[in-house]
């Protein structure tokens, strides 16, 4: 097969980018990402690059970057790569990853890793196990041939981990209080207040979660730190679907110490409009947001450091719990959390969950053998 890259430079070529996995995944699995974070990652200087064969048909594309911040955490120079898409011909990989080494070559790399978009507590990864199981919001979704070519082509596993799905909460009658365990009278003891979002105050909120969320997973090998403007952004648009009882926080004498936010699934609005979210969409979503509240997307939770082994997390899942069955809420869907996170795991054991799709990165030394 005769292939060319382009890099996207046009609005046509950035259409095709987006285009491209609605044309080779099913669409009732893929949950596409928005076209508007992409194009906001090219004006960025993300590089996108595309793939076509000799009709000038696109069949692959992906998009490459350093980031500083990452190297310093993991040590070392890494060309980081996401959005990965790949028709089956597997010279169409082998393109793909000859372009993401010549990009490590002229950064001075010593390490491929990916797919991320663009950091790996952002979004991005490959799933391994699930793929009859459709992805969701902050989530990937891929066909099981894409674990596998990244295999044979010497790609190693890195930060294994599972997403979850806990169906069947509307029908639940357990006691909140028995399934999270939690000495109540810890909370005037301890002086704990849970505090919840608001939609009409998230922007003075943000600064108080940023700064929980950075020492909260400080000590994991995948986290890099973020800015609070990279926050916003990731964030921008959350305040007009929040369920503001979906996102709480909790004090200890005045000091917030843990979080958890999950956000309605609005996954199978995605799919339908394929990620534009254009401003008629945004009008459409908003008027429609009432039905997708029967699914909910755990994004993220955390304890900062000093506060962590203490249950605070056990005291907002209980609270999140409650909520979520007040809020007529049937299914909890969670992004990936590593094999070895034991704890998290069990919560969602609790309330009837199980592991959805099995989830990891790949890192390949460069110029490394196939």
């Amino acid at each position: 097969m005769t292939l060319t890259v382009e890099r996207v430079g046009s609005r046509r070529a950035l259409r095709d980018f987006c285009a491209l996995p609605m044309r080779l995944h099913p669409r009732d699995r893929y949950v596409p990402v928005l076209r508007d974070q992409v194009r906001r990652w090219a004006r960025a200087g993300i590089e996108l690059y595309l793939v076509r064969d000799r009709a000038g048909r696109v069949v692959g594309r992906t998009c490459t970057h350093t980031e500083a911040r990452f190297d310093a955490k993991l040590g070392g120079r890494h060309q980081l790569f996401g959005l990965t898409e790949f028709a089956e011909d597997p010279a169409v990989f082998a393109r793909l990853v000859e372009l993401i080494e010549e990009r490590a070559v002229r950064a001075g790399a010593k390490s491929l890793f990916g797919p991320v978009a663009l950091l790996p507590n952002q979004t991005g990864g490959v799933i391994t196990s699930g793929f009859t199981e459709r992805g969701f919001v902050d989530s990937a979704w891929n066909p099981a041939r894409y674990p596998e070519t990244y295999e044979r082509a010497g790609f190693a596993r890195r930060f294994s981990a599972s997403t979850w799905i806990c169906p069947g909460l509307a029908e639940r009658v357990d006691d909140p209080a028995a399934t999270y365990v939690f000495d109540d009278a810890r909370i005037a003891a301890e002086q704990l207040v849970i505090r919840r979002g608001s939609r009409r105050r998230l922007a003075e909120q943000l600064p108080i979660l940023h700064t929980m969320l950075n020492a909260s997973f400080a000590q994991l090998g995948y986290y890099t730190p973020i800015a609070l403007d990279e926050l916003r952004a990731q964030t921008e648009g959350l305040a007009y679907l929040l369920d503001e009882s979906l996102l709480l926080w909790l004090e200890r004498a005045g000091e917030p110490v843990a979080f958890t936010l999950a956000v309605p699934d609005i996954s199978e609005f995605l799919i339908r409009i394929r990620g534009d979210l254009h401003l008629g969409n945004q009008v459409r979503l908003l008027a429609t947001r009432g039905r997708y509240r029967r699914e909910a997307v755990l994004i993220i939770k955390g304890t900062v450091p000093g506060a962590q082994g203490r249950g605070y997390l056990t005291l907002l899942a209980r609270e999140q719990y409650r909520a979520l069955r007040a809020g007529g809420y049937d299914t909890l869907r969670s992004t990936w959390v590593e094999d070895d996170n034991k704890a998290s795991a069990a919560q969602y054991r609790r309330i009837g969950g199980r592991e959805l799709h099995g989830h990891t990165f790949y890192a390949k030394p460069v110029g490394s053998a196939r």
